[in-house]
């Protein structure tokens, strides 16, 4: 995992704004701020005047000028009003022709009232971090470069912007594991990697490898775990626990590292990308090493469910019925439903030790992707409280979510005639929802929250984020633990 970029941080504003420096800018102004009074904003206003735009256009379109020493310069306009996703997103494409050169350092002069000025920075930090960061690429020339250091001018934190570094640590990590390619992070090699880490960390690790899961008898993973003749599927159990943790939490991950769609085989459109199926465990992983860097004071045991969805001439068909770790027999409909299959076993563990919430993470229906497209991800949950802090984290941080119901009535979709539960219908309607249903029935009574990562990838990046693998998840987690840890 690569490091972030150092940052050095002064209250003085930036001593290079009068004769320009040789590198690169960003400036970013709160609104209000008067133009004429920032050092060598004759640079801006001239090309304000070049280009006839207003002066608060520079909300929405940034600019970018060279000044006298060679040096490249982006000014933005900040909205304090604005939602925190528009300002990231503002602030990605302000830094976005800066980064393109892959400098080894940026500067980052903030501008304006000093009550607003500490935001703002935060903001453009750690959009910053986000993008500096390098990404899994297999070019036989390889280019890219990590930025090394910001320098922060104008404005200083407190403690070194420790809460969005683990944010940005957490969603780089997610993004790397999540890009790479499916020959190099198999399952075997998934786990080789999560032990490293658990490692690395201090958490605690337990494999609940194949062997193990059928003496627990764990139908449901174990039908999809058949696809695969290596048997190198499992669930991974970490634990991290603080000193005075207030609370226990469990979140759990799908970790599914190629998915086929089984037997119901997906056309080659959709099975492109499917790599990216166990985004839902690389979350949660990136989740767990902001709360650890941050010593969150919650108990956490994260569950993931990492397996891979293939054909063979075991795998899993249509019409089986099979047995959960809870005893509810299932019948299996479609073999491209393998998620909540693999899900239903490992939140059955999770609850077992009565957590005070389970949240799972899941790049897990169509039907999520369909309702909301990419920009977005969805929420459901068996509390009402858990939904409404999922919304406010997500407007806070700037990942957004919709949280949609989950009635009882929809139930009756699921009603099987051989088993007690449908796995799924082949109507494909409310599919979202359905599959809500269906992972209900293995929470116990467990407070539960389940996120349809519909956004985990967009073309051409989102928000803060400007890779097409967004991480997404990952703020939006540690904001629902803080609200839920009081």
């Amino acid at each position: 995992m690569n490091s972030l970029a150092e940052l050095v941080e002064t209250k003085k504003d930036f001593s290079g704004l009068k004769t320009g420096v040789v590198g690169h800018v960003l400036h970013v102004v709160i609104e209000g701020a008067a133009l004429e009074k920032i050092p060598a904003s004759e640079r801006l206003l001239a090309v304000l005047k070049r280009k006839q735009m207003k002066r608060k256009e520079l909300a929405k379109s940034p600019v970018t000028c060279e000044n006298e020493a060679g040096g490249l310069e982006a000014w933005l306009m900040l909205d304090a009003k604005a939602s925190a996703f528009d300002r990231h997103a503002s602030l990605r494409k302000a830094l976005q022709p800066l980064l393109e050169e892959q400098p080894t350092e940026i500067h980052i002069a903030v501008h304006g009232p000093a009550a607003a000025r500490l935001p703002a920075a935060e903001a453009a930090v750690y959009v910053a971090w986000l993008n500096g960061t390098t990404l899994p690429s297999y070019k036989s020339k390889q280019t890219a470069k990590p930025l090394k250091k910001i320098h922060l001018h104008g404005c200083q934190s407190p403690d070194g912007f420790a809460r969005i570094r683990a944010l940005a640590e957490g969603n780089a990590l997610a993004r790397q594991l999540t890009m790479l390619p499916p020959n190099e992070l198999t399952p075997r090699s998934y786990r080789q990697r999560v032990v490293k880490l658990a490692k690395a960390e201090g958490w605690g690790i337990e494999e609940l490898d194949v062997k193990k899961l059928r003496r627990l008898k764990a139908g449901a993973f174990l039908a999809v775990a058949r696809g695969s003749q290596h048997e190198d599927a499992a669930i991974v159990h970490l634990s991290y626990t603080p000193k005075r943790a207030k609370a226990g939490y469990a979140l759990v991950g799908k970790g599914i590292c190629f998915d086929t769609g089984g037997h119901n085989l997906k056309p080659a459109r959709y099975m492109h990308n499917m790599h990216d199926d166990m985004n839902g465990s690389a979350v949660a992983l990136g989740l767990l090493l902001a709360a650890t860097r941050l010593k969150l004071p919650v108990r956490l045991d994260v569950w993931l469910a990492i397996a891979q969805n293939h054909l063979s001439p075991e795998a899993y068909t249509q019409n089986e019925v099979v047995t959960a770790f809870n005893g509810t027999t299932i019948e299996i409909v479609h073999t491209d439903a393998e998620g909540r299959m693999v899900l239903a076993d490992t939140l059955t563990l999770a609850a077992r030790a009565k957590p005070a919430a389970i949240i799972d993470f899941a790049t897990l229906t169509g039907s999520m992707a369909v309702a909301l497209g990419e920009r977005m991800s969805g929420v459901l949950a068996n509390r009402d409280d858990l939904a409404l802090a999922a919304v406010a984290a997500g407007m806070q941080c700037g990942e957004r979510v919709v949280a949609f119901p989950v009635p009882e009535d929809y139930d009756e979709a699921l009603e099987s005639k051989v088993a007690d539960v449908k796995q799924c219908t082949l109507d494909g309607e409310a599919d979202h929802i359905l599959a809500a249903r269906f992972l209900n029935r293995f929470v116990a009574e467990a407070p539960w929250l389940h996120i349809d990562l519909s956004a985990s990838r967009c073309k051409g990046g989102l928000g803060a984020v400007g890779s097409d693998i967004t991480g997404f998840g990952v703020a939006l987690g540690l904001g629902v633990l803080e609200r839920l840890a009081g």
